[in-house]
């Protein structure tokens, strides 16, 4: 039996240290194809280049299976890998491991994210995987055996089309992990501020600043199992529909006289 084929890629540039270690999780795994971004591209979203061209270059990091380096954004990386790069379609694409949380609201910014939404919309199980730790030199070694139990049920037993997940791990010591809890994204939002500065020439210029704020502790969401030093798992699609509102928006008078 061929071994599956798993597409790697990240939002932090590929020789960021999480994707460096999630690329030796993956190659105990199955085949490895690492496509991601040549520079830190954090908070892009589901942001497509369409102005510039995109420049794709076969580099070699470690091991004997394939990476390239791709001018472009995290989504830019998935689709130029399926369309250009890839033979097959592969069996699981992985994101990560970003450096900092991906919880919450925090899913509509990420570029790690993104990936694994972009994945599943080309029908592709895929994941994204996230430590909450900034830091470069932060300690991804406790998340290698829930990294690793996580992909594999995925390549065991698939994912609805459209549906990818959110896996986010504390930052503390594997002996303190107290396992994988399934939940929903929690309600929460960025309270944000712009440093004004000014430049030597008197320009003025911002920094964006500001700090989460978690509006709810239900031990059914993201935010409760991290802060519980659970590896929280949310099942997250790309349909933004408000279901729920469809009926009574029918109830509404749209006729235009």
């Amino acid at each position: 039996m061929r071994k599956p084929l798993i597409l790697v890629t990240n939002d932090d540039g590929i020789m960021a240290p999480g994707i460096r270690h999630l690329v030796k999780y993956m190659l105990e795994i199955g085949e490895v194809v690492v496509v991601a971004p040549d520079k830190p591209q954090s908070g892009m979203g589901h942001a497509v280049t369409i102005t510039n061209p995109l420049r794709l270059e076969k580099i070699t990091v470690d091991g004997d299976h394939d990476e390239y380096s791709c001018s472009g954004t995290p989504v830019d990386c998935v689709k130029i890998a399926v369309s250009q790069v890839l033979k097959r379609k592969p069996d699981l694409l992985v994101s990560g491991i970003n450096h900092g949380a991906n919880s919450s609201i925090s899913v509509i910014y990420s570029g790690t994210m993104s990936a694994a939404i972009e994945g599943s919309m080309e029908s592709i199980p895929s994941i994204g995987f996230s430590l909450l730790d900034y830091r470069f030199d932060a300690d991804f070694t406790q998340s290698k055996k829930y990294i690793q139990r996580i992909a594999s049920n995925v390549l065991e037993s698939g994912l609805p089309k459209g549906i990818c997940l959110n896996v986010n791990i504390p930052a503390i010591k594997e002996s303190e992990i107290k396992g994988i809890k399934v939940c929903r994204q929690a309600r929460g939002n960025w309270e944000e501020e712009f440093d004004h500065r000014n430049d030597p020439s008197g320009k003025d210029y911002y920094w964006l600043t500001g700090r989460f704020a978690l509006h709810e502790n239900s031990n059914e969401t993201d935010g409760w199992a991290l802060e519980n030093s659970y590896v929280s798992l949310v099942p997250t699609q790309f349909d933004f529909t408000a279901h729920q509102m469809i009926a009574e928006l029918n109830k509404w008078d749209f006729d235009v006289k």
